[in-house]
């Protein structure tokens, strides 16, 4: 969500019928000296602009909206007040384009880069501003906070190529960065700018590697070392009149989008190197657009609609055969489906005749979570009190404090957890439950506590390499163990399941070994010769682990098999 100056011969609510007929969202209509009032109180917003800002939601693939230029371009050629643009590159007037040379070195560290050139260009201070707050946007969305995309902007006439994009030991790397007086090595600049608090977020990107990039032009001067800074050589004012842009990337496809979008927003004519593809162009049928959007529009208004979308459009006069031309502004559209969607949003949603569907259904409601909705409602008429835990647990919770081995659990693992807290997929409720009960110790006793959920487990039989399963677990905790009540629980749930009690066609239960149980105090639980969970009184070492006092004793089975 953005914030934008507009300056507009329109009515807020015509400008906000506007912005939905285009497929934006306008949120708010507010003003600085407003949004520091909310937020820090009247005291603090005194002296603020009360200049009119509109905050806009803008689609978090449209990239081209992300700067006012864009914005308003895409808006007036939606109303038919500016023709699509078409972009071209072109070579310069004197001398080779650019050259822009990438050495191995950089594999190690940021392998990919692109550039371009604007030239002859004017910048006043609302353009200029525009541009830096363009490349903030970028490098915070796409670009991923740098680590994926860094972008450089440097003034061309102030060095002279062909550039070299190289990586260095930090300790071979030395120049004068971005608004800095001296010169630093690249070691210096780290210890620098971990008390800068815009920069610090970007040295973890490339701090632990062996060799840093770096841009140097033919007379060694240093442009940038990306992602981090700037060199104060190349920076651009306002006088600047030539603009040498440069992404660096881990991505080389998201380099080149984000390079489309910082020539095209400023520029209709550039040069660009690296042979980025520019223009793409594509086929498609009336009767598709009109079947998939339900209107019945001529090949010639349909080619009207995509062009008012600025995706430039014609009736090649073959069949119902639209041309349609995919500018490099328009890095969302990757399928047909996507044109389609740009027809309707022109057409119109709310102009769309409604019709009554050819087929007719009945919606049902999955039988499992039928099952488990009927399942629930009981239960907790028993006395129990439902509980729903994460389905991300840390190993230890279905490992150690169950005394099992994580190896035994048939865990899903997650492969870059960020806290230990949730390290794999559940394999059972019962930690959930445990850990429900120690943070609610202070509530009177008994505790009677059930949760119905999904356990996910390994199975090479699918094409996932996992299933989810449907798991019944509840838990009683007391000043007894209450083995009793836990077996109640069972017989009460197997009444409502309409399973008797009997051997063979219907359930029993029969003594059994398992370590999160006391010896002696566990059950298996079959149903039709098969097992379907267990249950029984927790071991007092499963019971510290969780950090609770009280003996327990839990109930947990499968319920898919009851379908």
């Amino acid at each position: 969500m953005y914030l934008f100056f507009f300056y507009l011969v329109l009515a807020d609510e015509e400008f906000d019928e506007l912005c939905f007929e285009f497929g934006l969202e306008l949120d708010e209509i507010t003003s600085e000296k407003e949004l520091i009032s909310k937020e820090q109180g009247d005291s603090k917003a005194s002296g603020a602009s009360d200049v009119i800002l509109y905050k806009i939601d803008v689609p978090a693939n449209r990239y081209d909206l992300l700067c006012l230029e864009g914005l308003v371009r895409g808006l007036q050629v939606f109303k038919n007040k500016l023709d699509a643009p078409r972009y071209t590159r072109v070579s310069p007037v004197s001398g080779q384009p650019q050259r822009l040379i990438i050495t191995k070195e950089t594999a190690a560290v940021r392998p990919h880069a692109v550039a371009a050139v604007l030239r002859n260009i004017t910048f006043t201070q609302e353009r200029y501003d525009s541009f830096i707050e363009l490349q903030e946007k970028l490098h915070q969305n796409i670009c991923r906070k740098r680590s994926l995309v860094a972008i450089g902007t440097h003034d061309l006439d102030t060095i002279s190529g062909p550039f070299t994009y190289t990586a260095k030991p930090p300790g071979d790397i030395c120049f004068k960065p971005l608004n800095q007086t001296k010169e630093y090595t690249a070691t210096q600049l780290m210890s620098l700018y971990k008390s800068d608090s815009h920069l610090k977020h970007y040295l973890h990107i490339i701090e632990d590697k062996p060799v840093y990039p770096i841009i140097y032009d033919s007379n060694g001067i240093v442009l940038s070392m990306p992602p981090i800074i700037n060199g104060d050589h190349t920076k651009i004012t306002l006088k600047t009149k030539n603009v040498f842009i440069e992404c660096t990337a881990t991505d080389l496809t998201k380099a080149k989008i984000v390079l489309d979008m910082m020539v095209t927003m400023f520029k209709v004519n550039f040069t660009c190197f690296n042979n980025l593809i520019l223009i793409i162009s594509c086929l498609l049928s009336s009767e598709f657009i009109n079947h998939k959007v339900g209107i019945n529009e001529s090949t010639e208004n349909i080619a009207q609609l995509l062009t008012r979308m600025c995706l430039l459009s014609r009736a090649t006069g073959v069949g119902d055969e639209i041309e349609v031309e995919i500018p490099p502004t328009r890095s969302d559209v990757i399928h047909a489906c996507d044109i389609m969607e740009d027809a309707a949003i022109a057409y119109g949603f709310n102009n769309i005749t409604r019709t009554t569907p050819r087929t007719y259904t009945v919606a049902n409601q999955f039988p499992l979570n039928k099952l488990t909705e009927l399942l629930r409602q009981d239960l907790a008429a028993a006395g129990f009190t439902e509980a729903l835990n994460f389905a991300l647990c840390s190993q230890e919770d279905i490992g150690d404090k169950l005394g099992k081995k994580i190896s035994e659990t048939r865990a899903v693992h997650i492969s870059n957890p960020k806290t230990a807290e949730f390290q794999v997929a559940r394999t059972t409720l019962l930690p959930g439950l445990l850990k429900t009960i120690a943070a609610n110790r202070k509530m009177p006793l008994p505790l009677k506590l059930f949760e119905i959920s999904d356990v996910v487990l390994k199975d090479d039989t699918k094409d996932v390499g996992a299933r989810n399963s449907r798991r019944f677990c509840a838990v009683y905790y007391n000043k007894s163990p209450g083995f009793e009540v836990i077996h109640g629980l069972l017989d009460r749930a197997m009444q409502l399941l309409e399973v008797k009690s009997a051997r063979g066609d219907g359930y029993h239960i029969q003594a059994a070994d398992d370590s999160t149980f006391f010896p002696g105090r566990c059950a298996e639980v079959f149903v039709h010769g098969k097992s379907v969970g267990r249950l029984g009184v927790l071991h007092p070492d499963v019971i510290n682990r969780f950090e609770l006092t009280m003996p327990c004793s839990a109930l947990e089975i499968d319920i898919e098999p009851f379908l």
